[in-house]
């Protein structure tokens, strides 16, 4: 049995944030790049620079990428050889965003009641998902989610006889409803299956994978890619502008459902879709 410290995993998490919010992954690097290579328009191209201006100044100058610095979102995967020695294992995962947002001095976004609205002051508490994996390992992924692009996310709850015509045409509608507000060119990810809520999940998930990767599953691969030209058809581009890349990348999620369900989740997310991994 291998034992973790809390103080490491708080280290680790304060590290997260500040990191997330300050540089972007390397996956999103290169679908950015390439979203700048493919751009037609000619204000989508200066839209893409000025972008890739302000990453720039982000990095260089230790300034955020975005002043929406998010809701942490933390995942993590635990090994069931791992004994966590130390404080509660929420509680230091909390200590970890509230070192990470106060010492990193992140906007801090959350408020302690949906309908008293009383901020924080340090951006906890985390949404946090916990899964039990094989291994002596702990693996974290954060995920800061802005509610710009968080508020144009949909779920539809569709039959089985829609199959997976009806689960594109939830994707595209979600995108067109979303226009100009998920702050384009977006990541956007799709969770099919499960239930209500696990569809939801699988969609958060989605989003966390490398954005320059594809489902394992053909059929998916070939969803993916097919969504993502038909969004980048639509015409709503960098800034919604206009322009010929309005999303960097589609990913897309699926697990086992119930007979008579078909539930389809979609979680959109801007140009950073901010995202780290470490394992402990």
């Amino acid at each position: 049995m291998r034992e973790i410290n809390t103080e490491d995993i708080i280290r680790n998490i304060k590290e997260m944030c500040i990191e997330a919010n300050h540089y972007l992954s390397p996956d999103m690097i290169k679908v950015f790049n390439q979203a700048r290579n493919n751009e037609k328009s000619p204000l989508g191209c200066q839209i893409l620079d000025q972008l890739d201006e302000n990453l720039k100044i982000a990095a260089d100058d230790m300034i955020p990428i975005c002043q929406d610095t998010g809701m942490a979102v933390v995942f993590m995967e635990i090994g069931q050889d791992v004994h966590v020695i130390g404080e509660n294992l929420e509680d230091a995962i909390n200590e970890g965003v509230r070192q990470g947002y106060v010492e990193g001095f992140l906007r801090k976004s959350v408020v302690s009641d949906p309908i008293i609205r009383e901020n924080t002051k340090d951006n906890t508490p985390a949404v946090i998902h916990y899964s039990i994996i094989p291994g002596n390992k702990i693996k974290i992924t954060l995920a800061p989610k802005g509610f710009g692009s968080e508020n144009m996310s949909r779920v539809f709850m569709l039959k089985p006889a829609d199959g997976i015509e009806g689960v594109k045409d939830a994707v595209l509608t979600a995108v067109k409803d979303a226009g100009p507000n998920a702050c384009p060119p977006m990541v956007v990810g799709v969770g099919v299956g499960g239930t209500f809520e696990k569809c939801a999940l699988l969609a958060k998930k989605a989003l966390a994978r490398p954005a320059d990767s594809s489902s394992k599953i053909s059929y998916v691969k070939e969803m993916e890619e097919e969504l993502l030209e038909r969004i980048n058809k639509l015409g709503i581009g960098p800034g919604g502008l206009g322009g010929t890349q309005t999303a960097l990348a589609v990913n897309v999620e699926t697990y086992p459902t119930h007979i008579a369900g078909l539930p389809v989740a979609i979680n959109i997310c801007c140009h950073v879709n901010r995202h780290v991994n470490r394992t402990l």
